[in-house]
């Protein structure tokens, strides 16, 4: 009965050395995988969008959706490439709240070398969490534009008398207005990252302006940056002040991505172009007028409507001058009146130069929404050939005296049906008539129509030979 133990023992023992072994070959793997780093998360995220050109609908429609992308995919960066003569004040305080609200962190980069952020680029830039500027660049000029093409914004100068109050015009009083807002609007916009509060005022102001350089040692920028890669490299261990807590930037590695405007945004930059507007307006308008000449003709009213529709979605966006409007209005009706009810040119001359004056005045003063003096020639001279067109067909016509109904028919021909005792009838104009002539006829003879006596024609044989 004493067999079994010693097997017992023995298998036992084995075990034991079994469990032994597996600790001593696993134990420093286990050991070197503790001490081993915890593998690195996702890389950061930078996302790039272009503004370049004119701030209007389009850029701020682009760079809303580009913060909301942003946001959505939680990226560690926006950043602003940057090149614009300035824009619309509308769009550019939109873009700004859009800035201001991001819980992304958003950085302004003006580049490339040569590029600019003038006027209402440069409220962008103070309202962006960093701003950097490529080598070359420039900013400033912010000073805001007075609508209406009244004189530039300058503030009142006093009196010679210290005492003696200045007294303005109200236009001045307005001026001033709008000057101040502007910079205490540039002023707020800079204490949100410490900016140089002094300077954004003066680019108000005065409509001074920095180089590059100049921007970095005067505290208005904090970034002097060749490239995007290198942005997101000196980017990278910053202190941003977001939505009032401070932010530190976590760039170095990231993955950056360009995003592209949607079809969308860039048919609303077509469309909000100033040319494109004038000349979708002047169709749409040209288009109904053809088409209540001659009515139903379908083509020019459909398109005309279409195009009418598109031109003031886009007027409706853009700054207008509504007197200018009016004006030009008026001058398309007086070409239209020369052609209908022709003034011995007069209607014509006044209505081009309403055209040309209203078009001048159409859209107000801002960088970047200006209309092509070409295109306004172009369109008051198409006017007036259509005016000419118009008067050539009218006096053709006169002279061409009647075509059609009773007094054509004394000039028209026909042929004899059937002809007895002076009488028959004749083939004229497409009808058969009852005829009578003091002339012998046979069938098939050729006839002048002479005169008409009721529904009775008096003709004669058109060669008498």
């Amino acid at each position: 009965m004493s067999g079994p133990r010693p097997i017992q023992s023995a298998l036992r023992a084995l075990a034991v050395l079994v469990v032994a072994w597996l600790g001593l070959v696993l134990a420093p793997a286990a050991w070197a995988q503790a001490q081993a780093p915890s593998p690195a998360g996702p890389a950061p995220l930078v996302l790039v969008l272009d503004l370049d050109g004119a701030v209007g609908p389009a850029s701020r429609e682009y760079l809303g959706q580009g913060l909301e992308e942003a946001a959505r995919r939680e990226a560690d960066l926006a950043v602003i490439r940057m090149d614009t003569p300035g824009g619309l004040d509308s769009s550019t305080r939109e873009i700004i709240a859009d800035i201001l609200a991001s819980p992304v962190p958003v950085a302004v980069f003006v580049t490339p070398a040569g590029a600019r952020a003038a006027s209402a680029g440069t409220y962008i830039l103070y309202a962006s969490h960093l701003a950097a500027m490529a080598p070359g660049a420039h900013l400033g000029a912010a000073t805001p534009v007075q609508m209406g093409g009244s004189n530039p914004l300058s503030p009142a100068e006093p009196d010679a008398d210290e005492g003696e109050e200045a007294k303005a015009p109200m236009g001045d009083a307005m001026t001033a207005k709008v000057t101040n807002d502007a910079a205490a609007y540039m002023r707020s916009l800079a204490e949100l990252q410490g900016r140089n509060a002094q300077w954004g005022e003066r680019a108000v102001r005065e409509a001074a302006t920095l180089t590059a350089a100049e921007a970095l040692d005067q505290g208005v920028i904090e970034l002097l940056s060749r490239d995007l890669n290198n942005l997101i490299a000196q980017a990278d261990g910053r202190t941003v002040m977001l939505n009032g807590d401070p932010r530190v930037l976590r760039t170095a590695g990231a993955t950056t991505e360009t995003l592209a405007p949607s079809w969308r945004v860039q048919a609303l930059a077509v469309i909000t172009n100033p040319n494109i507007a004038y000349i979708l307006l002047m169709v749409g308008i040209y288009g109904l007028i053809f088409e209540f000449m001659s009515p139903g003709a379908v083509g020019p009213g459909a398109v005309g409507a279409v195009c009418l529709l598109l031109g003031l979605f886009a007027l409706n966006m853009l700054p207008v001058n509504y007197a200018g409007g009016a004006l030009m209005l008026l001058g398309i009706g007086l070409l239209v009146a020369e052609a209908f009810a022709p003034g011995f040119g007069v209607f014509g001359a006044a209505g081009a130069v309403g055209l040309a004056i209203g078009s001048v005045m159409l859209f107000r003063e801002t960088p970047g929404f200006k209309l092509s003096p070409y295109v306004i020639l172009a369109t008051v001279a198409v006017s007036l050939a259509f005016v000419g067109i118009a008067l050539r067909a009218a006096v053709r016509a006169a002279k061409g005296g009647v075509a059609t109904g009773a007094e054509a028919l004394l000039r028209a021909t026909g042929v004899v049906q059937s002809w007895a005792d002076g009488q028959g009838y004749v083939h004229a104009q497409g009808e058969d008539w009852h005829a009578r002539s003091s002339a012998p006829l046979l069938p098939g003879q050729p006839v002048r129509i002479a005169a008409r006596d009721g529904l009775t024609l008096i003709v004669e044989p058109e060669n008498p030979a």
